[in-house]
């Protein structure tokens, strides 16, 4: 995954954001981006929230389709939980 900034005045503001606020230009870039979107009427929380919802519902779609998939992303328990032990 790559994001590559031809224009010089984006990439001027990036490297004066990442010197003001300390952060890197990618920290920079990121909050900015958040502000932009909450600015906009976008939490975050609620999208990354929304995506995780999806990926359950996916996954329980496929599970109720064929529930003896030997290709199914979720086999075991332990396949529910992110390498941390919290629910992927």
């Amino acid at each position: 995954m790559g994001l590559n900034i031809k224009n010089p005045r984006v990439y001027q503001l990036a490297q004066e954001a990442a010197r003001v606020t300390g952060k890197t230009q990618t920290g920079a870039i990121e909050e900015a981006l958040v502000r932009l979107l909450e600015s906009h009427g976008i939490d975050r929380h609620e999208v990354e929230a929304a995506e995780r919802i999806e990926r359950v519902r996916r996954i329980v779609v496929d599970y109720v389709n064929d529930p003896g998939n030997p290709r199914s992303e979720i086999r075991t328990v332990e396949d529910l939980y992110d390498d941390t032990g919290l629910p992927a």
